[in-house]
């Protein structure tokens, strides 16, 4: 297969997938594949609902085309999977997605055609759980009939300064020349270039430790706050001064959430264990950030305490419930640890993010948001999320929200330190 007889699909349109599609569309033919029907519907109508490409983009991206039908994709030969890999209760990973959109391949597989997978998972899992699914459904032989690549995705949702384009992509292929072709293939929407890797393993893997270790580092200064926390000294000083050495690494303590860092570490644990390794480092990482929202809401409750504030019936407002500011993405959003700690204290928690989709919100985690938060209503206000919005309000605007006799707590160093009664 040349590069121009490529006939693209790209399968799953979120976060990830949608402004892959619209930078290829901007340059040749792409089916947009998705199986969410409304998710489809408002693409057509030219809207994304995740604001990751803007009406304008959108539109420039004239030769994609968008369906939910199946039937759409048989006249592709080469299918980028950019499909969530969540984990369940159980903090194990959860392949159902990327097993279903293998499924939905399967069926239109042909000879030569070319199945790259983008979603994050741990090493061994394209060759060993997704193409054994492509080999049954279709009736044709990996690396015979059909070949597969890996190239982890690498969009950072909200950012609109490190887009798709402008991030390195790493590549790989089931054999080296399809290997070379897959890079081709990115490497002609990719500005900032592409890497290589020997190995679609190796691909694998070079994804999964990206998060594993910003997991740990944010683990380490979430325990670093607490440490301090106890000794009266204030972290984010601290990590001022320490940062004032060049190879100081400038991480903040915080909620870790989102569909990347606070998930793929248990992917990688997954695969250790199974091959006869426990973990140690990766999983004390965990359990520190796991255990975050339990800390926030201990400290809120006691630093009420210490204003003899009643805490039993009283009313707190979180700011921001996304996993990140700026942002309407709510998947894996910790703020819900925080919110129901808070409620075991029998508190009344109104939550108020002017990013997120309500509907969403009560669906995702039972929670319907307040549109405007009551004055002087609150005895205590965390802000959660540092949206540009919340910024921009100022303390004496937020601290509005409270009572006379109320904390505000600041988790995201979003304000000014002698403007806050409590920070991280």
């Amino acid at each position: 297969m040349e590069l121009g007889d490529i006939k693209l699909a790209v399968i799953g349109l979120g976060y990830v997938g949608l402004p892959l599609a619209v930078e290829f569309g901007k340059r040749r033919s792409v089916i947009g594949f998705d199986i969410n029907k409304p998710r489809i519907d408002a693409l057509n109508d030219g809207h994304d609902a995740t604001l990751e490409v803007d009406d304008e983009e959108l539109a420039s991206a004239n030769q994609l085309t968008f369906s939910a039908d199946p039937a759409s994709l048989r006249d592709c030969n080469v299918y980028i999977v950019t499909v969530p890999t969540p984990i369940d209760e159980h903090k194990r990973p959860d392949l159902t997605p990327l097993v279903k959109a293998s499924e939905t391949i399967g069926k239109t597989l042909k000879k030569g055609d070319i199945v790259i997978y983008e979603s994050t998972v741990y090493p061994g899992a394209t060759e060993e759980d997704c193409v054994p699914v492509l080999e049954k459904v279709s009736g044709l032989v990996f690396n015979k009939d059909f070949f597969a690549g890996y190239s982890p995705e690498r969009i950072n949702p909200g950012d609109k300064e490190h887009r798709v384009t402008t991030i390195t992509k790493v590549t790989s292929g089931s054999t080296p020349e399809v290997a070379e072709l897959v890079d081709q293939i990115y490497a002609s929407i990719i500005t900032a270039g592409t890497h290589k890797a020997s190995s679609i393993k190796v691909a694998e893997a070079a994804k999964v430790i990206e998060n594993t270790q910003r997991d740990l580092n944010i683990a380490l200064v979430n325990e670093l706050s607490m440490i301090f926390n106890r000794m009266g000294v204030d972290t984010e000083e601290v990590l001022q001064a320490a940062g004032t050495k060049w190879n100081f690494l400038p991480f903040r303590p915080g909620l870790v959430g989102g569909h990347c860092i606070g998930v793929d570490p248990y992917y990688l644990t997954h695969k250790a264990q199974s091959i006869g390794y426990h973990p140690e480092v990766i999983l004390a990482g965990r359990r520190i950030n796991d255990a975050m929202g339990r800390h926030v809401a201990s400290e809120l409750v006691k630093a009420m305490l210490t204003r003899s504030i009643q805490v039993n019936g009283s009313r707190v407002l979180v700011m921001g419930l996304t996993f990140k500011e700026n942002c309407p993405d709510l998947r894996n959003t910790r703020v819900v640890d925080v919110v129901k700690e808070l409620q075991d204290y029998n508190i009344q928690v109104d939550v108020h993010d002017p990013w997120i989709n309500a509907a969403e919100s009560q669906h995702e985690y039972g929670i319907t948001p307040v549109a405007t938060p009551e004055m002087e209503a609150y005895d205590a206000i965390l802000l959660a999320v540092g949206h540009n919005q919340f910024k921009a309000m100022g303390s004496q605007a937020i601290r509005g929200f409270g009572k006379p006799e109320h904390i505000l707590y600041d988790l995201k160093y979003s304000l000014p330190k002698e403007e806050v009664d409590l920070r991280l």
